[in-house]
């Protein structure tokens, strides 16, 4: 059935709307209501008014957005991926049970989601202005990075980047590569450095290409995402760690907690 656009030919950015939302409504579900598939491309590029190589840039951007799987070779339509975004509740870093794990972990498993993480690189860099800034550094004073990936369901859900300062980690696990199994968390603060607060900034932005690659998005399919920047500071009030998450649409959403002061106890006079 051939698709109306109410006022200009459809483009690449149109149908991935288009299906983007028709998707989300459940048009192509299972009576039962069990993920279904699309219609083949060479139906979709016909609905659409559009070539077959065209409606393939539209599969490949769902396909980033987590919406669809394809599998090579397969002659039928691509498969509505049976997603939930994962809930990030950055307020549970310091819950009291956190001593074991870090908070992406928690959060997979309060969920009962399958997770995994891969870390992408472990190295030490000059620290750009913001993170600077934020920990407080000397101009040209270096950083260590601890660069991860987490994947939730088998997609990556987001990327997940720490720096400290290297005058606090150099020689230490924290620049371990791989997983550290107690944590580095644990890490910093047998170095003294316990983190008990944070401050999350919030920006809306798109991903970037780096950022596309490592969670498998597809080169020129940026998508609108939250960056959250959480700066950690130690009992001294110190800035040691800032951790930036870059959560894509679809993939995650943001939750914080609230809860208002309990004064009852005092005086009320």
């Amino acid at each position: 059935m051939k698709r109306t656009s109410p006022d200009r030919p459809w483009t690449v950015d149109t149908v991935t709307a288009d299906l983007h939302r028709r998707i989300l409504d459940g048009e192509f579900r299972q009576p039962d209501g069990s993920p279904g598939r699309l219609p083949i491309a060479g139906e979709l590029a016909a609905a659409y008014g559009l070539s077959r190589q065209t409606m393939g840039r539209v599969i490949e951007r769902l396909k980033g957005e987590g919406l669809v799987h394809t599998r090579p070779g397969a002659p039928h339509g691509a498969m509505i991926r049976n997603w939930e975004p994962l809930i990030f509740a950055p307020q549970q870093e310091f819950d009291r049970d956190s001593a074991d794990s870090d908070i992406y972990t928690r959060l997979v498993r309060a969920a009962a989601r399958a997770g995994t993480s891969r870390m992408d690189d472990v190295k030490v860099m000059r620290a750009d202005d913001e993170i600077r800034n934020k920990l407080g550094l000397r101009p040209g004073e270096h950083v260590g990075v601890r660069r991860r990936t987490n994947i939730v369901d088998g997609v990556p859900a987001h990327t997940d980047d720490s720096f400290v300062p290297l005058r606090i980690v150099d020689g230490t696990d924290w620049l371990l590569p791989g997983s550290v199994a107690r944590g580095t968390n644990t890490v910093l603060a047998e170095l003294g450095h316990e983190l008990v607060r944070a401050i999350d900034e919030l920006e809306p932005r798109m991903t970037t290409e780096e950022e596309n690659r490592r969670l498998a998005i597809g080169d020129g399919n940026s998508l609108p995402a939250i960056q959250l920047t959480s700066t950690g500071f130690d009992r001294d009030g110190t800035p040691v760690q800032v951790t930036r998450f870059t959560l894509p649409r679809r993939r995650n959403t943001v939750v914080y907690e609230r809860t208002k002061p309990d004064h009852s106890d005092g005086d009320t006079e």
